[in-house]
């Protein structure tokens, strides 16, 4: 542990631990985005070209087959999901697994919003997983691969069959570019740029399996369908989604810095070495709390910890749960005020502790001068002293 009566000397060169947007990919400057297809319609042929370019390179580093449909969709990965919820369920009985807050919005929106009767909702508290083996493979089953609010991410996949007959909605928002995603497990798979890559907000990227386009076609919601939802015309898949041509306007600045970041994934060895950037990160912040005397990770069981979403809570038995969240708004105020961290607070509806991004965008000297302070601002807080 290191020494706490005294601030480290050291800060981060990079302060960003935020859990989306996260923080830029190593050496990013404003110039990367010089080559924007701006003041142009994004239906003309250099911003499609753009468009696609993204989707290319997505394919690439991330090893999607090729018979999977990749889309540029508003909304950012909450609308990517949207889609998918308001596009394809009805058919079969739905399978909900929900130990974050955004698992338990898409309980909500198939609960509340779309009534589907046929639901069964399988719940875990913060830092703990529901029992897996509980779906079945002729149910449509939608969960997250890993709980940003929770620190919580599913092992593995062996739970879901090769031979289901229902589809997997899978949210993976901080998980792809973080973790292996076995595609032969996924019907539709949705994140956003601002998470691992470290892009810009608003747009989401939404993929589909054959089975998931079969289903598009041949599946007619019973409820309306708003545009930005639609991804079937006049009978067939809308493939122009697919190949760059958006739904509604996107941001070429935001697309440019996409595509800057997917080559700067591709430059460092692609998805080997983003997996091992955000595992090398993980074993830091594990090593340092098996020696620590107030920090315990939210997720007990260490196969199901996040190696992106890091999710601390303090261990202090002398600390009561009622005044965590005082103490740990003193700690990440002392962190803020001192340029060290920012946005690191647990998320609102989340137990009391820190949320520390860990992703692939993250230098390991970074989070390990963090840690230090870490250590520093307990001390501070616990003490009942402030910093300058």
């Amino acid at each position: 542990m290191s020494d706490t009566t005294n601030p480290p000397s050291r800060k981060p060169s990079n302060s960003n631990f935020s859990s989306g947007p996260c923080a830029k990919r190593p050496g990013w400057t404003l110039p990367a985005l010089e080559g924007a297809v701006l003041g142009r319609s994004h239906r003309s042929r250099p911003a499609k070209a753009k468009l696609k370019e993204a989707i290319e390179l997505t394919r690439s580093v991330l090893g999607i087959p090729a018979d999977y449909r990749i889309g540029i969709v508003p909304g950012s990965d909450t609308g990517a999901v949207e889609m998918a919820l308001w596009g394809l369920l009805g058919p079969r009985g739905v399978d909900l697994l929900a130990w974050d807050s955004f698992g338990q919005d898409w309980v909500t929106d198939v609960t509340s919003q779309l009534k589907l009767d046929d639901r069964r909702v399988f719940q875990a508290p913060y830092g703990e997983l529901p029992d897996l083996s509980q779906t079945d493979a002729d149910r449509d089953i939608i969960f997250t691969w890993n709980g940003t609010t929770s620190g919580v991410r599913v092992p593995d996949a062996d739970w879901i069959s090769d031979s289901r007959k229902g589809l997997t909605i899978c949210d993976a928002t901080s998980a792809a570019f973080a973790m292996k995603l076995p595609w032969q497990k996924l019907d539709v798979t949705t994140w956003s740029w601002q998470k691992v890559l470290g892009g810009e907000g608003a747009h989401g990227i939404i993929v589909l399996s054959p089975r998931a386009l079969t289903r598009l076609v041949d599946h007619t919601p019973r409820w309306p369908m708003p545009k930005i939802f639609r991804m079937v015309a006049r009978g067939a898949v809308n493939e122009g989604i697919f190949e760059g041509e958006t739904i509604n306007t996107p941001s070429m600045l935001v697309v440019e810095d996409a595509i800057d970041g997917l080559k700067w994934a591709q430059s460092i060895g692609g998805l080997p070495a983003l997996v091992e950037r955000c595992e090398g990160n993980l074993a830091l912040v594990t090593e340092w709390q098996r020696k620590s005397s107030w920090c315990d990770f939210l997720a007990v069981q260490p196969e199901i910890r996040s190696c992106t979403s890091i999710c601390l809570k303090i261990g202090d038995p002398q600390i009561a749960y009622e005044e965590q969240a005082h103490f740990v708004k003193k700690m990440v105020d002392l962190l803020d005020r001192n340029g060290v961290a920012y946005d690191i607070a647990a998320y609102r509806s989340a137990p009391p502790g820190l949320r520390i991004w860990a992703g692939a965008t993250v230098m390991k000297d970074d989070l390990s001068i963090l840690l230090e302070w870490l250590d520093f601002a307990y001390s501070e807080a616990r003490r009942g002293n402030s910093h300058a």
